[in-house]
């Protein structure tokens, strides 16, 4: 009995010293997670401190197409460089005739634009989730189409040169993506951003790709010119539906099947453009601009 007793009161000890141990662990996991809120929270707030002081106005697209005319209104030349090749379409002007055009890009680059505030969770957590998977590669994109504009007009993105430059302009970009969603609304939002993208072959917004692809007015595009147009945002290099056909009809396809998984296009829409020969009628017009 007196072994018996002892044996229990050791096996006693050695429990209660188990359990402290485990909650001394437990403690500082909880103490290091506070911790590292605590230090996130405070990392966060310097850098959002440190935001640019930006309106709604900085955010529009800058530099234009100069069009000179002579008395009667013919046109006898254009002035433009690298940085200014656009020529800028209201919202009602884009979407005159159909708006296949704004929802064909918020269909592929943001389709929780019209129910978000500027940022996107839903898409950060499937990015997170998809970049862990990956092997912590976090290249897949969840940037809304108001933090593209910011990005692309406010930000130097180009030359950012570490992991933390990046951290710094997400912060700061998604900060400013609140406060443009109070100030503008989603078609003015839209406008500026059709009208600052990179399309390729120097065009810069949606009028001088609709001109340089198919020689027409942006309200004339058609479902599927205006899915060309919307694929090549992405990679405006590698998307180019003039020097690569092949790898933009694989995104065009991609943005009228989100179309119309989107309700944005009925079936019917949407077989008649993915059989429409679009791209031999882009080389037409670009052997002809060419040769001109």
């Amino acid at each position: 009995k007196r072994k018996s007793s002892i044996s229990s009161k050791k096996k006693m000890k050695k429990k209660r010293v188990g359990v402290r141990f485990f909650k001394a662990v437990i403690t500082c996991m909880l103490l290091l997670v506070v911790i590292g809120l605590v230090g996130g929270i405070i990392f966060a707030k310097k850098i959002i401190d440190n935001t640019p002081d930006v309106s709604a106005e900085d955010i529009q697209p800058k530099g234009f197409t100069t069009t000179i005319v002579d008395q009667n209104g013919t046109v006898i030349d254009t002035l433009k460089d690298s940085d200014s090749n656009r020529v800028y379409r209201t919202y009602d002007e884009i979407t005159a005739k159909t708006d296949f055009l704004p929802h064909a890009f918020v269909a592929i680059e943001d389709e929780r634009f019209y129910e978000h505030n500027g940022i996107d969770i839903q898409g950060i957590l499937r990015a997170g989730v998809v970049g862990v998977m990956n092997g912590f590669d976090f290249t897949e994109g969840a940037s809304t189409l108001t933090q593209q504009l910011i990005k692309n007009n406010v930000f130097d993105f180009v030359n950012e040169k570490t992991f933390f430059d990046r951290v710094e302009r997400k912060l700061q970009e998604q900060y400013l993506a609140l406060a443009f969603e109070k100030e503008m609304n989603k078609n003015e939002i839209l406008e500026a951003y059709l009208n600052t993208i990179n399309l390729g072959q120097g065009c810069l917004g949606v009028q001088t790709a609709s001109t340089r692809y198919f020689n027409k007015d942006v309200s004339e595009l058609t479902l599927s010119e205006s899915a060309v147009i919307a694929g090549i945002t992405q990679s405006p290099g590698n998307l180019n539906p003039i020097t690569n056909p092949q790898k933009n009809q694989k995104r065009r396809d991609k943005v009228l099947k989100n179309m119309l998984k989107q309700g944005y296009i009925d079936q019917a829409a949407y077989d008649e453009a993915m059989a429409d020969d679009v791209y031999a009628r882009i080389q037409s017009v670009n052997e002809t601009q060419t040769d001109s």
